[in-house]
């Protein structure tokens, strides 16, 4: 075997798979129940990354970053397909269950996730993928999916980077999940004006079109539709005082509809 390339220090250093998490409202917790909470959202982590066959992180070498309301966690590339299918469904189901079991005196646990890949400096693993990670996570449009996760029943909100959804889902791998369960958008920071990136936002249990109407301009921010559409996901939209009723199955936003349609005839022969 060749012996190894000597590093250089403009070599493009080894990519890693990052998964982050926050708790919802962690700052509003008593903090004399602050290390408690915490405490179960590590342990139902733990147990899920268990299930899906992934390494708990705090076993591998600095494979753990805490940040006090949640965590960053690194994996081999390897296993980025997994992180997304089966980990999110599995971590929702983890916190729906724990919500059912849960002490009135104990708080709710709601989650926001993002997930992402790139290369990473090593010892110390630095490198922009760890910013791009927190940032998906702390974007607005993760933040507004989980009010779609709350209104639905479901825990958690996550943010896949584009990277990580053409790798995974589009590519097929990904069994459970498929184009439709993403909503295309793009993610962006209040106090960051110059971040803004392409991600896919996703509800464990909701197609991206019922997720729609929770983000603000999500049509126009994203570059492209947001999502295979499905048949029944989108309500009908009336038509202005008519007689009759226009059903689309997304957004109306082209002027050419919305603004210039003029007299409706129906051929009553045809009923």
């Amino acid at each position: 075997m060749d012996a190894p390339v000597h590093a250089e220090p403009l070599d493009v250093p080894a990519e890693l798979a990052l998964v982050a998490i926050d708790m919802e409202k962690y700052s509003q917790i008593a903090e004399a129940k602050m290390a408690a909470a915490r405490c179960d959202v590590d342990d139902i982590v733990a147990t899920v990354l268990a299930e899906c066959e992934l390494p708990d992180p705090q076993e591998l070498h600095d494979g753990y970053k805490d940040s006090g309301d949640g965590a960053i966690l690194l994996f081999p590339p390897s296993a980025l397909a997994r992180l997304v299918d089966p980990l999110l469904g599995r971590l929702n189901a983890a916190l729906v269950r724990y919500e059912r079991q849960r002490l009135a005196s104990s708080p709710l646990l709601r989650l926001r996730a993002s997930v992402h890949v790139g290369p990473l400096s090593l010892p110390d693993h630095r490198g922009s993928a760890i910013n791009e990670t927190a940032r998906l996570l702390d974007c607005q449009a993760t933040r507004q999916a989980l009010t779609a996760a709350k209104d639905c029943g479901a825990f958690l909100a996550a943010a896949v980077s584009e990277v990580v959804y053409q790798r995974t889902v589009h590519a097929g791998r990904t069994p459970d999940l498929g184009p439709y369960h993403f909503l295309n958008a793009v993610a962006r920071v209040s106090d960051k004006p110059d971040f803004a990136q392409p991600c896919r936002v996703h509800v464990p249990g909701l197609t991206g079109a019922a997720v729609r109407p929770y983000l603000v301009d999500a049509a126009s921010s994203a570059n492209g539709p947001a999502s295979t559409p499905q048949p029944n996901d989108a309500p009908a939209t009336p038509a202005a005082n008519s007689g009759g009723t226009f059903q689309f199955h997304a957004q109306v936003s082209d002027a050419t509809i919305a603004d210039h349609i003029g007299t409706v005839r129906i051929d009553r022969r045809q009923r």
